[in-house]
């Protein structure tokens, strides 16, 4: 891989152009090589200069970011940066690699933009680590309090979790089991790459998802919404961003 990300910005406002020009200037992995204010400016020097990463705006005038992604040939990495999250499913559907919505922090711009790179060429610290993640088999089963006994539950028969004031209340295909615990204990024993939050009162196991549409997850009989505070971060999961 090369020593640094080419990127180009397409945004049609100015002050989000200068913001995202401050953002990569103060990463050393990333070099800046075009600003554009509209998909039809930037589609010549594209073509020509075909960069690693484009950081894309979805509205603007005359074409829309999620109109011009079909049309690039060859396809960069994207970012899309957004006021709404409204396209995220979308921008799923898209294989974009992240989701940033405005006013993002320097913090959440640099996550994203780090894990593109290490996803590209990870350096040896990082595949050494990734080396003892791999090691480590995530847990088949965990053990809860039922009632006045520990249950086991084998993780592959949840399909999702409610919130039910102070209990939680755990759905399998083939029984619904209460126990006294917390959300935030839960997601400590459960393996984290196929669980995800998606809601205040809910926890839903990814690969039981039947489909998701109008920000609402299909799990068996269960429609289950998707929050506005826990969306971001269940899409990015979606997506393996």
């Amino acid at each position: 891989m090369k020593d640094k990300l080419t990127c180009y910005i397409i945004e049609d406002e100015h002050l989000a152009q200068e913001i995202l020009e401050e953002y990569i200037r103060k990463v050393s992995f990333l070099e800046l090589k075009g600003t554009f204010m509209s998909p039809l400016e930037a589609a010549g020097s594209l073509a020509a200069d075909k960069p690693d990463l484009l950081f894309l705006d979805i509205n603007m005038p005359d074409l829309d970011g999620l109109s011009f992604i079909p049309m690039l040939s060859p396809k960069p990495l994207i970012i899309l940066t957004t006021a709404y999250d409204q396209y995220a499913l979308k921008a799923y559907d898209l294989e974009v690699k992240d989701y940033l919505l405005k006013p993002f922090t320097f913090e959440r711009f640099y996550r994203g933009v780090l894990r593109l790179c290490q996803e590209k060429s990870p350096p040896p610290a990082l595949e050494k680590a990734a080396g003892k993640a791999a090691a480590k088999p995530e847990p088949e089963h965990i053990f809860l309090k039922v009632g006045h006994r520990i249950q086991k539950i084998a993780t592959r028969d949840i399909l999702f979790v409610e919130g039910m004031k102070d209990y939680l209340r755990i759905h399998t295909r083939q029984e619904k089991i209460m126990t006294l615990l917390s959300f935030a204990k839960l997601e400590e024993i459960l393996p984290a790459q196929e669980f995800v939050r998606v809601h205040r009162s809910f926890l839903v196991a990814l690969d039981k998802i039947d489909h998701i549409e109008k920000n609402r997850i299909q799990i068996a009989d269960q429609l289950i919404p998707i929050s506005d505070t826990y969306a971001e971060a269940f899409y990015n999961k979606l997506t393996g961003f």
